[in-house]
């Protein structure tokens, strides 16, 4: 882009349609024409058995994956830089038992 092109005025709208939801589970599928993101909800009744109920499957190019992969990145950076690193392993095992609500 030349340095006299202007970026287009961006308006964002949400359809009536629109809705937000909680994730604490993703699952990706790739394929060569696009990137299947599934969300859901991990829950356990009991210590050896996980269920997972996909309520959202979102579809992106292979582009708009990797802008998406660069944007969490970076906003991943700055929260880790305000508020610490975060850990993907629980530091530790003293979880309660049973049905967490």
């Amino acid at each position: 882009m030349s340095p006299s092109a202007q970026q287009p005025q961006m308006n964002i709208v949400q359809a009536s349609d629109y809705r937000e939801s909680y994730a604490n589970s993703v699952h990706i599928r790739v394929s060569v024409w696009d990137f299947q993101l599934a969300f859901g909800l991990a829950s356990s009744d009991a210590p050896d058995q996980v269920s997972i109920r996909n309520h959202t499957a979102i579809f992106l190019s292979p582009q708009q994956a990797k802008a998406l992969f660069n944007l969490l990145g970076q906003n991943l950076a700055q929260y880790e830089q305000a508020f610490g690193t975060l850990n993907l392993e629980p530091q530790s095992h003293n979880f309660p038992q049973g049905p967490i609500n």
